[in-house]
């Protein structure tokens, strides 16, 4: 069974793909406002204090701000 976690998330940068030159394709995405979402635990790839990086469809990752409390996260991540 597919476990979830709710996070308000923000501004966030979808990574595409990487060009001829190996860097990263990126699209910037800035929000008016941050927004509740769930996420599936299996999906996130890693966690920092401002980020949380998701693989998204399409081979595509997402960098996304977070508000909540990184030890809170991490506390929930842990469980």
């Amino acid at each position: 069974m597919t476990k979830f976690i709710e996070l308000t998330l923000k501004n966030h940068s979808i990574v595409h793909g990487f060009d001829a030159n190996n860097q990263e394709i990126t699209e910037e995405v800035e929000v008016e406002n941050a927004s509740k979402k769930i996420v599936a635990l299996d999906r996130i790839l890693s966690i920092s204090n401002n980020y949380i990086l998701i693989s998204y469809a399409y081979n595509r990752i997402i960098y996304w701000e977070y508000e909540e409390d990184y030890d809170q996260v991490k506390r929930i991540l842990s469980m």
